[in-house]
């Protein structure tokens, strides 16, 4: 198909002699005269109107019909596409179509037309409702959805006389709606054009950049080009292979959106090189395959039979990504011409290529298609929901997923329920503990999918979960969680940071909250420090030593005796107590894992805080021996929460050992965290235990209880 750009600035009867022109090629004098009375008639009602550019309104259906002879298509079609606005702006009513041509060439143009006799509230509820009808009315005639694609086709190349607001949005529209179609129909030169004139539209200044750079990266690119041609060519013709093969290069909106979708620079996109092969058979593609395959070295997992799995739209082709020369990938599609006019024409191709099984099944799988679409919207009377539905088919890279209240909510492909809460409002991410859906509990996890109704549960003392970001798809989600814990974590260090200074003025008899504030500001700029808060960070995740800080503000305060003290080692202690694993910068080591009632030692970690251990833990050891940045820390008098714990039990082979020392563990109040087996014998078996408790007499009664069973050996708290 060869859609040709009309010259917008011939009057229409230029227009007309050019359309007469090309229908000429195809229709039967009869035929022409019928569409010269279609002209005449839409011609004296459309009289005295005019467009924005000027040009009477004649000038737009004539170029539509003019777009639609290229693709050769039927009388009635091309007729329709010349009246197609009369029934919206003019007083021509449907039986007096009906009465001058036939009811086909009536139904088509009141299929095309808006619905200008119903008011709607809003335009999108106008909108939603234009587009229902439009496709009730595809599902009886295909040639509608072509009328309106051509239509909408004519109306971009000429959007440039409207206001910059309605550029953009009849160019979402077109991208959102009518591209996608185009595309869903294998109508692939439509689409293409659609696109590009869309993106223009939008963002002229991101096309004219990406143009550029095209126009400039194109002469480099040439030698590459020619030389894998050239090698491409000499090998079919060594084999006396039948084939024709040409490069090709990608739209402009294309590179765009792989930029933006990919996050990777201009060169990276056009640093690939296409070409396509056509061939006679089918058994041919696959000759081809392998005699490219051993030209170049092809890229593993990047092959992809279209050929045997046809698109859902009916494109066949076999596609591959070889190693040419000089290391550069090339993409190559290998088809049938046949193969090839579906894959640029789509449904098209019925009216193009009428005698080929192609165009059948290109009409055959577009009325399927329909006819699915329009089987899940029987019974309603939602023109949104039919909306919602449609893009749900046209985007399959997406999903479409509803809250309990029925708004559409779009997210990515693999997105889970921690996306949609967020994709809802940030606040409701912040606060989610959990999900139904489908009214079922699920967890966070859980990848949605298409159609799901998801209602998110929100707590005042939900809290933000680090282990979201491994599964969480959408950069909103992403982005909200890393700000919120980066925060969370520098609040807990500024806390952190205060508690072990106070400590260190502590011990020697002394308050920080008296430090006189010109003394401490003065520390801060010498140190080139920003704030108090910013020092207390330091001190916190461990980049500063709360000793060395204390020093210099007593020493500055000029307390002698203090400052002696301090620098001889009081600093044993000033200690810090630990209410728990608190917020994220007090983290219990889990090589011994400390429980309270346990003695205990801090370690400094640069940027992770204080790390507790127990006093007799192997690594402890290490850290004195290597390290000067550790601190005294006790348990604080009232610790809360429950802390994790690993014994060792040495077992009797027996049936249900395990699940008596699950019920035992669980009238105990304790979970289990995990198992494992380090050694097994025909009759018994070594196991390590990792549960919760709340303190070391907690434990102490746990282990009494298990060890009194008969099939329990041996039991044992693991130090390390």
């Amino acid at each position: 198909m060869d859609v040709e750009k009309e010259n917008v600035e011939l009057p229409q009867t230029a227009l007309l002699a050019e359309l007469m022109s090309v229908l000429s090629e195809y229709l039967s004098q009869e035929q022409l005269d019928q569409v010269h009375q279609a002209y005449q008639v839409a011609s004296e009602a459309h009289a005295g109107q005019y467009r924005l550019s000027g040009e009477d309104y004649i000038c737009h259906p004539v170029s539509v019909a003019l777009i639609l002879s290229h693709m050769k298509m039927d009388v009635d079609c091309i007729m329709a596409a010349i009246m197609h606005d009369l029934l919206e702006d003019t007083d021509t009513t449907y039986e007096e179509l009906a009465s001058l041509f036939n009811d086909d060439v009536a139904g088509l143009v009141d299929a095309v037309s808006k619905l200008t006799k119903i008011n709607f509230k809003t335009r999108e509820e106008a909108q939603a409702e234009n587009m229902r009808k439009m496709f009730l009315a595809m599902a009886k005639d295909l040639r509608v959805i072509i009328i309106k694609l051509a239509d909408r086709l004519h109306n971009m190349r000429t959007i440039k006389v409207m206001k910059p607001a309605s550029r953009r949005r009849i160019a979402k529209e077109t991208l959102d709606i009518y591209a996608p179609i185009a595309h869903r129909l294998g109508m692939h030169e439509f689409r293409l054009e659609l696109e590009d004139l869309s993106f223009e539209a939008m963002f002229p200044r991101r096309r004219a950049i990406i143009n550029k750079s095209i126009k400039k990266a194109r002469g480099n690119r040439k030698e590459v080009v020619d030389k894998v041609e050239k090698l491409l060519v000499e090998k079919f013709l060594d084999t006396d292979f039948p084939g024709v093969i040409y490069g090709r290069e990608k739209n402009l909106y294309s590179v765009y959106r792989k930029m933006k979708r990919q996050n990777i620079p201009f060169n990276e996109v056009f640093d690939v090189y296409a070409f396509r092969v056509i061939v006679e058979t089918i058994e041919q593609c696959y000759q081809a395959l392998g005699l490219l395959h051993n030209l170049f070295k092809p890229v593993p997992g990047r092959f992809k039979d279209y050929i045997a799995l046809p698109k859902t739209n009916g494109y066949q082709s076999l596609h591959t990504v070889l190693v040419g020369p000089f290391g550069v990938p090339i993409e190559l599609q290998i088809r049938t011409l046949e193969m090839d006019r579906l894959a640029e024409s789509g449904i098209a191709a019925h009216w193009l290529y009428k005698t080929t099984d192609v165009a059948h099944d290109a009409k055959v799988r577009a009325h399927e298609w329909l006819r699915n679409l329009l089987e899940t919207q029987k019974g309603s009377d939602d023109s949104f929901e039919f909306i919602d539905t449609l893009k749900v088919d046209l985007f399959p890279t997406e999903i479409f997923v509803f809250s309990p209240k029925g708004k559409i909510v779009k997210l990515p492909k693999g997105s889970t329920a921690v996306d949609f809460a967020f994709a809802v409002h940030t606040d409701i991410g912040m606060a989610c503990a959990g999900v139904k859906i489908n009214r079922i509990m699920e967890p966070l996890h859980t990848v949605l999918r298409n159609g799901q109704t998801i209602e998110i549960m929100t707590s005042d003392f939900a809290v933000c979960n680090p282990n979201w970001l491994n599964f969480v798809v959408t950069n909103k989600a992403r982005h909200a969680i890393r700000n919120h814990l980066k925060e969370f974590k520098e609040r807990d260090a500024i806390r952190l940071g205060g508690q072990l200074l106070n400590a260190e003025f502590k011990s020697v008899g002394l308050n920080f909250d008296d430090v006189d504030p010109e003394q401490l500001q003065k520390f801060l700029s010498e140190q080139q420090i920003g704030s108090l808060d910013a020092l207390l960070m330091d001190l916190g995740f461990g980049n500063r030593m709360p000793l060395l800080v204390a020093q210099h503000l007593i020493a500055a305060a000029g307390d002698e005796d203090s400052f002696i003290d301090i620098a001889k080692g009081k600093q044993a202690t000033a200690t810090l107590n630990i209410h728990g694993a608190d917020g994220m910068l007090i983290n219990l080591g889990t090589c011994c894992r400390p429980i309270p009632g346990d003695k205990i030692i801090g370690f400094f970690n640069p940027g992770r805080g204080v790390v507790v251990h127990r006093v007799h833990c192997k690594n402890t050891r290490e850290y004195k021996r290597k390290h000067k940045n550790w601190l005294s820390v006790q348990w604080a008098n009232i610790v809360e929460g429950e802390f994790s714990s690993d014994i060792g039990l040495e077992l009797k082979n027996e049936r249900g050992v395990l699940a008596e020392i699950a019920s035992i563990l669980s009238s105990y109040d304790c979970n289990i965290e995990n198992i494992k087996i380090a050694s097994r014998s025909a009759d018994a078996s070594s196991d390590v235990f990792t549960i919760t408790v709340r303190d070391r007499k907690h434990l102490a009664r746990v282990m009494r209880r298990l060890h009194a069973l008969a099939s329990v050996i041996k039991i044992a708290r693991i130090r390390n």
